[in-house]
């Protein structure tokens, strides 16, 4: 079956009229036939198998696989450096004739652009000299492929690509300017922005980042360069303290290149420099003092009055005001110190103790008489050296006791000594027994050599009922000058001890069955019993046996008792 086809009538143009194409949607048919009998339907042979092919015809045209393609190309790249590939496919039979077979060819970008007949593969055609991204960034190609082997006849099919070319970093940054003026205070502080400095790139993007240095110039010590990663200009900033007195301006020699260099185009000239001058602004600036802080030492017992060191400061300006010492109350709350307004002569207001506080850390103000508001302060660390003016005393307080039964020249305790002073050779104490005891001979004193004594026995009993406690002085005395000594007095209690001379008994008090009353308060107890059992002989007299037993017989308490009259007349 045919289509049909439209034609237009009394056309008398003299171009031909497209009316269509005769197709076939089958590329061949297949047919079976057999011979038969007419009037029985017998085979009469067997079946025999008819293949009809069609032969093709040139009736399509090639298609791209997209109808704008995209691609990009390093800028500078070399001949011949592959861009991208185009495909195109012909739907005729490929298999017979040249109907689908395809030959690209380039009708829209020459000189620029090649592309190969058989792939389809489009390269660069002129060499890194004539590629520039900075001359032009963009290109359109068209693409032909043609069947029947690009014979006349063939037929035609189209399509364009876009070409890109990227960036490479050929190009080196400029600055904008040759010289360039900043101006500083002086009292600038380190970090402190002086200025911005411009350079231009023609590339794009990374290729356009810049470092700056500072390669010579008087300033090279004093100032800094870096990089403003936002902007890529050059920051320059103050490195070290400025001071317009000292030197009024600077100069120093700047460059620029890229951090990220593209090795093919690195030129072998001259990296791009400026340079930047720097005149410095006179402020009014405090006063300086010539030492960073002061340390003087002064022994504790200076009189009032005395100097212990001075401070100086001078106005750093051309002016040259004259300047005014004080203290900071704040940090010498104690009035301790004082300072000359005139020449910062520190001295004393009040007596030191070392012993007390050995340092004073204090601030001395400076103020221009001319502006008060013009000031500044140091420290001044004072050391209080140590003098001889304390005694050692026992390091702690003894309990010391002596067994009834004992032997002489038994050591009963071991003393040692504190002293508040820190002599620079370290403490040297000696001890011996105060003189007023040495003829008693209850006990003695043996220093050790160690800063330490022993306290002995003087002879071989004591006793509790005929003595309870020894209160033994002890004379301490240092070594330094001028020489300190004092008398700790050490309490012995006489005890009864067991054969291994382990205390049991020291106090008499431990006998009774109320240990929270006083020998007196006992005393007065029994005899207030006594007084009111007396009415009863008998009771009177168990009750005045006791008291003598417990009471007064131990403390060896002398009782006259009358003749006669029994115990009635002793109440």
């Amino acid at each position: 079956m045919w289509n049909q086809f439209f034609l237009q009538e009394e056309y008398t143009g003299s171009d031909y009229q497209y009316i269509g194409k005769v197709r076939s949607e089958k590329a061949f048919y297949v047919l079976k036939a057999t011979v038969v009998n007419k009037w029985t339907g017998q085979k009469l042979e067997p079946e025999t198998e008819f293949i009809i092919k069609l032969h093709d015809i040139n009736d399509n045209e090639p298609k791209f696989s997209k109808e704008v393609y995209t691609a990009s190309v390093p800028e500078r790249s070399d001949i011949g450096t592959s861009v991208t590939q185009v495909t195109a496919t012909d739907a005729d039979d490929t298999m017979y004739g040249n109907s689908a077979k395809l030959v690209y060819s380039i009708s829209q970008g020459h000189p620029y652009f090649s592309v190969e007949p058989n792939t389809g593969v489009i390269r660069t055609a002129l060499g890194p000299g004539d590629m520039d991204r900075e001359q032009r960034e963009h290109y359109q190609v068209v693409i032909e492929a043609k069947d029947m082997g690009g014979q006349r006849g063939g037929l035609t099919g189209s399509t364009v690509v876009k070409i890109t070319l990227t960036d490479v970093n050929d190009n080196p940054p400029h600055f904008t300017q040759s010289i360039y003026q900043f101006r500083v205070p002086e009292s600038s502080t380190s970090g402190s922005v002086v200025g911005r400095i411009q350079a231009t790139d023609k590339d794009i993007g990374k290729n356009t980042e810049m470092d700056f240095t500072i390669i010579s110039g008087d300033g090279m010590e004093m100032f800094d360069i870096s990089t403003d990663k936002e902007t890529q200009e050059g920051l320059v900033t103050v490195r070290k303290p400025l001071d317009y007195e000292k030197k009024p301006s600077y100069t120093i020699d700047i460059q620029v290149q890229n951090t990220q260099e593209y090795v093919r185009f690195v030129s072998s000239g001259p990296k791009d420099v400026a340079t930047v001058r720097l005149a410095v602004d006179d402020v009014d600036e405090p006063p300086v003092f010539q030492k960073a802080s002061y340390l003087y030492e002064v022994k504790e017992d200076v009189a009032v009055g005395t100097v212990v060191g001075s401070v100086s400061a001078m106005d750093p300006d051309r002016a040259r005001s004259i300047v005014n010492y004080s203290i900071d109350r704040r940090t010498d709350r104690g009035h301790l110190f004082n300072v000359y307004p005139m020449n910062g002569s520190v001295f004393l207001l009040k007596s030191l103790d070392r012993e007390t506080t050995a340092w004073h850390n204090i601030s001395v103000v400076a103020t221009e008489l001319n502006n008060p508001r013009q000031s500044s302060s140091v420290s001044v660390y004072i050391r209080v050296l140590d003098i001889n003016d304390n005694a050692p005393m026992f390091a702690t307080v003894y309990e010391t006791f002596v067994c009834e039964k004992t032997k002489a020249g038994q050591r009963i305790q071991t003393v040692s000594a504190v002293d508040a002073d820190e002599p620079s050779s370290g403490h040297k104490f000696a001890f011996s027994l105060a003189p007023e005891e040495t003829h008693h001979r209850n006990f003695s004193v043996r220093d050790n050599g160690d800063n330490t004594a022993g306290i002995l026995t003087g002879r071989a009993t004591y006793s509790r009922l005929h003595k309870s406690v020894y209160l033994v002085p002890v004379v301490i005395t240092d070594d330094d000058y001028p020489m300190q000594s004092s008398t700790g007095t050490l309490t012995v209690r006489v005890c009864t001890c067991d054969h291994e001379g382990n205390m049991e008994l020291c106090k008499p008090e431990a006998l009774s069955s109320s240990p929270g009353l006083s020998t007196g308060a006992l005393v007065a107890i029994l005899l207030c019993a006594i007084i009111l059992l007396c009415k009863y002989d008998w009771i009177c007299k168990q009750m005045y046996i006791l008291y003598l037993y417990i009471i007064v017989v131990p403390y060896h308490t002398i009782l006259v008792l009358p003749q006669s009259g029994g115990l009635r007349n002793f109440q």
